[in-house]
């Protein structure tokens, strides 16, 4: 068999400002230069359409429907627009070794009936849903994952009815349409045993993300008419395009993680982006999501690979890990930062009005460029108000299925004086099996929001009352069984240690006073701010600290980012910065190995926008593609640790107004939260 992508040879294709001509060795040539092309999904007219249109168009009814109990592990995707071939592929998933939902998207025109029996014994949910003829395999795919239908799948098999008749015409391609396809069969649902060696590949190398038969994986010599198109996708992530690192598998066809589909969810794709059907080979929207899908694979920290690649598994056991009722643990323990301002209090109605909470900020931010995130708005939780009993558990139902174990509250002390303590008083006086740990969120609290030592409303006073009563303040707290420990040791972080006065004199206080509680002692530890931010440089533990807690953006490289194609509101007058420049140079220090005393910390993405509109500092180019590549480094980089050691902080959970946010937004759906999963849950 032989896969050489989808163009064949001396196809034209409308690209940009000229015709690019394919030539049959498979150069590409420009031919006579014509009008810019307005294509449905070029980055201008996605802009222009989602200024009113927050939410993507996904299929509300579609809710998903299966057996009761537990949900299965893999997915299997049917798109069906040849109704006679259903069969064959009902055949084959039927050797599936391991129980698994069925989605099938039917564009065949015709009412399509299947019964459950066809599919084998271990199909456990079967749903059928009609979909137009429009985007071939990849807009009913799209529709599946705006919908959320994908959502609970480790695994998916993502097949199609594929004939691709004009393959004869084209000799150079080798082989008919029906050839094509069965050897698709044939080698990713051959039978029981290839699915085992498939899902044992899976289960046992976590750096694979994608499988497709063999010769299928091909590269930029098959670009074809899609360069530009594929570059308009990724350019909605804030990602560039490296034309010559371009990798993905081509006929649509293979076995991937559920993550890296789930994950599409965040190119904000609608059937508006989609081509009309004219029978097209090459040069639609359909093909530049194929290709981006490889380029998003590797820029997640994975691999794609064929199945000649993979080792004989059928008398091994690891595909069972892929059963539901195998277990599957985090790798590491994973905190994300919690801000509690999302509930009234007397101060800040003091400060900035009656009412105010941090939505306030949120809302009222406004774009600075043309598709700029903001404002960043929140989806499954709403505008939520933590007076209110119910949302504390719903995060935590969010962060649980996340493969988070819980949350580090911001807690803010100022000799004495607490505030925005509610969430987590109101967690200690529950009986809800929520972890949590603190950050003394010691700087002044000023009216830029920066812990400056102008514009102050409330100061860190440690003449008035010093700090070391801040033990006993949060004693209540650090006994409390359902808080994080290391050893037995209550972890608990103070941002800026070296702003208390003698603070070593003030550890050793500490440390009587927790043995005096009954504890084993305490794990403190202090954030990364680096020297220019009064941090500690070196080993901390010469301060008598136990540990340092990494939290970009402190103490990582800033990468300027151009601004040139940005078109800037005018008076804009903040830092703009390269979000892929601090990935690279966090995860070069994580291989590199990292100290026993530091704990990692990822960033999500950093935007104050929504607190300073014209002078803000934000980061392009975070995306849950590389933000899960990160995040999985970090965790990499601890497996040598004892498993309670494995700690990874994550800024931030809900800091909406700095644009730091896993919670489900309106741009991004859950995807994020899917890309922690994916890092942090391996089988």
């Amino acid at each position: 068999m032989r896969c050489s992508g989808s163009s064949p040879p001396d196809a034209r294709h409308s690209i940009g400002e000229r015709t690019f001509r394919r030539t049959r060795n498979g150069a590409i040539v420009r031919a006579a230069k014509r009008p810019p092309l307005q294509h449905p999904s070029s980055y201008e007219r996605w802009v222009e359409r989602r200024s009113d249109k927050l939410r993507h168009d996904g299929r509300p009814e579609w809710q998903r429907v299966g057996a009761e109990g537990t949900v299965p592990r893999v997915g299997v995707l049917v798109h069906v627009y040849y109704q006679e071939l259903v069969g064959e592929i009902l055949e084959r998933i039927a050797e599936l070794p391991v129980p698994f939902d069925l989605i099938v998207t039917n564009a065949s025109g015709l009412p399509l009936s299947l019964e459950p029996t066809e599919a084998g014994g271990h199909l456990r949910g079967l749903r059928v849903l009609d979909v137009p003829n429009r985007g071939r395999d990849i807009l009913p795919m799209i529709s599946v994952v705006n919908a959320g239908l994908l959502e609970p799948y480790d695994l998916v098999f993502k097949v199609h009815t594929k004939k691709s008749e004009w393959r004869e015409s084209h000799e150079s391609l080798g082989g008919t349409g029906e050839e094509w396809r069965n050897a698709f069969l044939d080698e990713l649902a051959g039978d029981v045993d290839r699915m085992r060696d498939i899902l044992s590949a899976f289960a046992e190398d976590p750096s694979i993300g994608l499988i497709t038969a063999e010769n299928c994986l091909v590269g930029p010599e098959h670009w074809g008419g899609d360069q530009q198109l594929t570059a308009e996708l990724l350019r909605r992530l804030e990602l560039d395009l490296a034309p010559s690192e371009l990798l993905f598998a081509s006929g649509s066809i293979y076995w991937v993680r559920g993550f890296l589909l789930n994950g599409l969810r965040a190119l904000d794709l609608s059937s508006e982006d989609f081509d009309d059907e004219q029978g097209q080979v090459d040069g639609t929207t359909a093909h530049a999501i194929e290709r981006a899908v490889g380029i998003l694979c590797e820029e997640a920290g994975f691999s794609l690979r064929e199945v000649q690649d993979l080792n004989d598994a059928a008398e091994r056991e690891s595909w069972r890990r892929y059963d539901p009722a195998s277990p599957m643990e985090p790798e590491a323990r994973v905190y994300p930062f919690y801000l509690p301002q999302f509930h009234t209090f007397p101060e800040n109605n003091a400060w900035w009005g009656e009412g105010f909470t941090e939505w306030n900020n949120v809302a009222a931010a406004k774009p600075v460029f043309p598709g700029h995130r903001q404002p960043n708005l929140p989806s499954d939780l709403g505008y939520y108000d933590l007076r209110d009993p119910s949302v504390r558990p719903r995060q935590y139902e969010l962060a649980k299925k996340s493969g988070l174990e819980g949350f580090m509250y911001y807690y803010y002390w100022f000799a004495g004086k607490r505030l925005m303590d509610l969430p987590v008083e109101e967690l200690v006086a529950s009986d809800d099996d929520h972890p949590f740990c603190l950050m003394w969120a010691n700087e002044n609290w000023t009216r830029t929001w920066d812990g400056s030592e102008t514009n102050v409303l409330i100061a860190q006073d440690y003449d008035r009352v010093p700090a070391e009563q801040f033990i006993d303040d949060i004693r209540h707290l650090i006994c409390d069984e359902r808080y994080m420990r290391i050893d037995g040791r209550p972890l608990i972080a103070v941002y800026r240690i070296s702003h208390i006065p003698d603070f070593e004199r003030v550890i050793e206080h500490w440390r009587r006073r927790a043995e005096e509680f009954g504890l084993p002692g305490i794990e403190l530890i202090t954030v990364d701010v680096g020297s220019g931010f009064a941090g500690i440089d070196g080993d901390v533990r010469e301060a008598g600290l136990d540990g340092t807690l990494e939290f970009p953006p402190h103490n990582r490289r800033w990468v300027g980012a151009d601004h040139a194609r940005l078109r800037l509101a005018p008076g804009f007058a903040g830092g703009i910065f390269r979000y892929d420049g601090m990935v690279a140079e966090a995860e070069e220090a994580l291989l590199g190995g990292i100290e026993g005393y530091r704990y990692p910390g990822v960033l999500v993405n950093f935007d104050n926008t929504a607190r300073r509109q014209g002078n803000p500092t934000f980061w392009l180019g975070s995306n849950p593609y590389t933000f899960r590549r990160w995040l999985r480094t970090a965790v990499t980089a601890l497996q040598d640790r004892p498993a309670g050691h494995r700690v990874v902080f994550i800024n931030a959970w809900n800091e909406w107004a700095e644009g730091a946010v896993l919670e489900p937004t309106q741009r991004f759906g859950r995807t994020y939260l899917q890309a922690v999963r994916s890092a942090v849950v391996c089988p």
